[in-house]
């Protein structure tokens, strides 16, 4: 099977230092099924494409096939596994590309944090919902798609389709995302896995699409079909996305439409279990809060039970925005910047309140920004609506004049990404040049972490840190002390009588302020 990735960025052989492969090498990787070789068909300076080959040995891949696996006899020895595109060739690229996969490059940082011109080939993927579904995956990532389904023979059209697609992506990408997309994806469009699915699998798929992922419109399609429809997993990756922040929507769990098909029962039960479990906070509820009857891995609540006549709780991210806009109506702010929008669902609802005349977003990702102009729809957004937005790039560790002259600056999940060491730069920077007359401030509490089924570790692989409830007051009253603000503290969903709530807010306002106006006293 056969993966290629082209560029036409000058000069294209730099697409060798980004895959830390060299061009002029033919390089073998082991795997437990075959080998994996990476060579390049052509290098120079205009166009440089590198491809991966996988040569699939069916005796060796079922010799590494779990205890589990059935045994099918023939069809294990000769299937479409060694030509077609699946898990295989994910698991062969994430241990190939394994640095790439991470944006690391000290031969060329600047190429590789920001997009190239990228071609990805693909030349028989298989693709259960054929090539509608490799759109309604890879659109959304800021691809462009050509899918088309290869015909089960040729010479005989009336036969019709096969399952597969030759899949062609051009786009303007990070190549690290590009990579990490198609080591999601593959086995997603595939909707087959060859190997046993741990525990880890949650951490792996958290870390692959970190900066993509929550904002996908299909997140909980891929998050099911990456699964197998193993509901716990599932259950957990839906808690764990919930608390990425501002880039992840209400409804983390979309209807079932045509996923839930004869013979989907497994899948319908994981969406089921998903949608109990889906607490404001994000952890499983015990059957015995929800009065449930748990059959068979399904919470179903029984009828006539306090449950089954409450209305749904709502999820934990649901509950921030919300308590973020509550917290800005109090203020009476009625100019707002979003400090790290991501995907830009804040900046979004902001600019559905006509209260709020002016509305700006900033992040240090471009790609971030450009999901936020998509989901704002800015090409087709009304002129007076368009006047109250303004959106762009920025570190909110460097003094930028674009941050100054608002009512109220919003840090939503922001902090916990910042490493330690440049804490003190963010807090000069918002509290002390930018100096709004009131900043709101959440970040996850870290007694809470306890709640989460099957997590270890932080929230978020990007985290560098998150704060009890303790350390996050001694913080801000520390940073309010040293730029003139007072601080008040308020809880962000279920506040947990021994552990406190899963997400904690600080309302900063200048000593001197008493409503709106924004820039210094």
């Amino acid at each position: 099977m056969l993966l290629t990735i082209s560029t036409t960025v000058r000069p294209a052989t730099d697409l060798g230092f980004l895959l830390h492969k060299h061009p002029d090498r033919i390089q073998e990787f082991g795997q437990s099924y075959g080998v994996a070789r990476v060579f390049y068909p052509e290098a120079d300076e205009e166009r440089c494409t590198a491809t991966l080959m996988l040569d699939v040995d069916p005796v060796r891949l079922v010799r590494s096939r779990g205890r589990s696996t059935p045994d099918h006899a023939l069809g294990q020895y000769v299937n479409d596994r060694p030509y077609a595109a699946s898990s295989l060739l994910a698991v062969a690229l994430a241990d190939v590309f394994r640095t790439a996969r991470t944006g690391r490059c000290d031969s060329r940082p600047e190429l590789a944090a920001g997009p190239i011109p990228l071609e990805i080939a693909l030349p028989a993927l298989p693709c259960r919902g054929g090539p509608e579904m490799a759109h309604r995956l890879f659109e959304p990532l800021g691809w462009t798609v050509e899918a088309r389904a290869v015909p089960l023979d040729e010479e005989f059209p009336e036969w019709g389709d096969s399952r597969y697609v030759r899949l062609s992506l051009r786009g303007e990408v990070r190549l690290a995302d590009a990579l990490n997309q198609l080591y999601v994806l593959l086995p997603v469009l595939d909707d087959a896995k060859h190997y046993w699915m741990a525990s880890d699998e949650v951490d792996k798929l958290i870390r692959a699409g970190e900066s993509w992922l929550a904002a996908h419109p299909a997140r909980g399609l891929i998050t099911r079909r990456y699964f197998g429809r193993r509901s716990s997993l599932t259950r957990t990756a839906f808690a764990r996305l919930a608390e990425i922040g501002d880039d992840v929507e209400e409804e983390l769990d979309p209807p079932l439409e045509e996923e839930v098909t004869a013979g989907d029962g497994e899948e319908a039960a994981a969406t089921a279990e998903a949608i109990v479990g889906e607490s404001s906070g994000g952890a499983a509820l015990p059957a015995a809060e929800t009065g449930a009857e748990v059959t068979e891995g399904v919470s179903v609540t029984a009828p006539g039970t306090a449950a089954a006549e409450a209305v749904p709780r709502r999820p934990l991210n649901a509950l921030r925005h919300e308590a973020v806009l509550a917290t800005l109506a109090e203020t009476g702010a009625r100019t707002v910047i979003d400090l790290g929008c991501g995907s830009g669902q804040l900046v979004g609802e902001l600019l559905g309140r006509p209260e709020f005349t002016k509305v700006a977003g900033t992040d240090v990702s471009a790609q971030a920004l450009a999901i936020a102009a998509r989901r704002l729809k800015i090409d087709r957004m009304p002129d007076r609506k368009r006047a109250r937005l303004e959106l762009f790039q920025g570190a909110l560790t460097y003094t930028d004049d674009r941050f100054a002259g608002y009512d109220a600056a919003v840090l939503m999940e922001v902090v916990e990404h910042v490493d330690p060491p440049r804490l003190s730069a963010l807090e000069r920077v918002v509290f002390g040049v930018a100096r709004p007359a009131h900043v709101i401030v959440t970040t996850p509490n870290a007694e809470y972490n306890v709640r989460y089924d099957s997590l270890t570790g932080m929230r978020h692989p990007d985290h560098r840190f998150e704060w009890t409830r303790a350390e996050f007051r001694a913080w801000a009253a520390k940073t309010g002390e040293e730029y003139g603000y007072r601080v008040d503290f308020r809880p962000v969903g279920d506040d947990d009588p021994e552990v406190g709530p899963p997400t904690q807010l600080a309302l900063f306002g200048k000593a001197s302020a008493t409503g709106a106006g924004g820039g210094d006293d």
